[in-house]
């Protein structure tokens, strides 16, 4: 008797890959009808016809097995995305956040992480003011970020890399029952990464509660980021009144951000006139918008990741021993944790798959 697939990983795994029904039927020689039954429960695919599934959506068979996948919770998530995105690219990131998810978990069984410490500001007045809060919160003072991700690791964010097919997504959040996850492009700018690491948590702080309502979310979301990042005081203090561009270069680098959100948190705390925000914008256009000016920073990691990495080495463990647990392909993991964590770490002595681990606590 052919054994029944969990028909919800199918589902997953199609949607991972940016197939339609339709074109996944044709691939594999089916009726977009019958891969509807198969994701439905309603009938089980043969043994020869799961094998054909497997190979085109590129996951291993015994994927398919086993009890449904935590999925995540679509009315909490935010997307900062290009307009042009589809709804097939953002069902694929939400396949991506799922199989995160289950890593997640499978490192949570072995490694002691920082609890989620992130506070619901839904109720302030303005998101300048929640930033401000959540600065006093977490004893930030004034001080420049050094790393973004590090600190919302600290503070029990769970941070994995958007696969690079998902390039059409700057990010995503979402609350996971009481842990909050966050997705981000790790093929942008080091300074946007960092602004949409912090937009990102004023959706997790500010929108909690509620879905987060479009563009009003999306302007919150910004105002908090850039108040996170840039505190007003401190701007004050450091930006002479209506600076030119070769200042606003030169100053980004002390916040760590982008030369054009450092000049709209300028016009924001009235220190650039609309004339001078105008101007400035206008030679930072010249420049071209996808290449940073001025000398660049380096890209944040991921603290977390790289240290379960590193006991895994300790361990005797290969990379591809978590790959195997998940019945993932080692690509997927490479592609959670793409420019976040070094994850070529496979060669070396061979240790025991069910070998325990010790336990690791992150350091901010």
């Amino acid at each position: 008797m052919v054994p029944a697939l969990t028909a919800s990983r199918l589902t997953i795994a199609r949607k991972r890959r940016e197939y339609t029904k339709k074109r996944l039927a044709e691939a594999i020689g089916l009726t977009d009808r019958m891969i509807s039954f198969y994701e439905a429960g309603t009938k089980t695919p043969s043994i020869e016809t799961l094998a054909r599934l497997a190979d085109v959506l590129r996951f291993p068979v015994e994927f398919f097995y086993g009890d449904d996948l935590e999925e995540p919770a679509l009315d909490t998530a935010s997307f900062r995305a290009l307009r042009s995105m589809t709804s097939t690219q953002r069902d694929a990131a939400y396949a991506a956040g799922t199989l995160a998810i289950q890593l997640n978990k499978w490192i949570e069984e072995r490694f002691v992480l920082p609890e989620p410490d992130v506070p619901s500001l839904r109720g302030f007045s303005t998101p300048e003011a929640a930033a401000e809060a959540i600065r006093l919160e977490w004893r930030l003072g004034v001080r420049p970020i050094d790393n973004s991700i590090h600190l919302l690791e600290a503070h029990g964010v769970r941070v994995f890399s958007l696969p690079t097919d998902s390039k059409k997504v700057d990010a995503f959040s979402v609350w996971q029952g009481q842990t909050p996850y966050l997705f981000v492009n790790t093929s942008k700018t080091a300074e946007r990464i960092r602004f949409d690491v912090a937009h990102e948590l004023g959706h997790l702080t500010l929108h909690r509660h509620g879905k987060p309502s479009g563009r009003v979310a999306e302007y919150e979301a910004d105002r908090f980021a850039s108040a996170l990042l840039m505190p007003r005081s401190s701007v004050l203090a450091h930006v002479p009144r209506n600076p030119s561009v070769r200042i606003v270069v030169a100053k980004k680098r002390e916040w760590r951000v982008a030369a054009s959100a450092l000049a709209h948190r300028l016009h924001e705390v009235g220190l650039a006139s609309d004339w001078c925000y105008r101007s400035l914008c206008i030679e930072l256009a010249k420049q071209g918008w996808d290449k940073e000016p001025g000398e660049p920073i380096d890209k944040e990691g991921s603290q977390v990741l790289s240290k379960v990495l590193s006991a895994l080495r300790a361990e005797g463990l290969r990379y591809s021993h978590i790959a195997h647990a998940l019945h993932f392909v080692t690509d997927e993991l490479n592609a959670l944790m793409f420019g976040l964590a070094i994850v070529a770490i496979d060669g070396g002595k061979q240790g025991n798959r069910n070998k325990p681990l010790g336990q690791l606590r992150p350091v901010n």
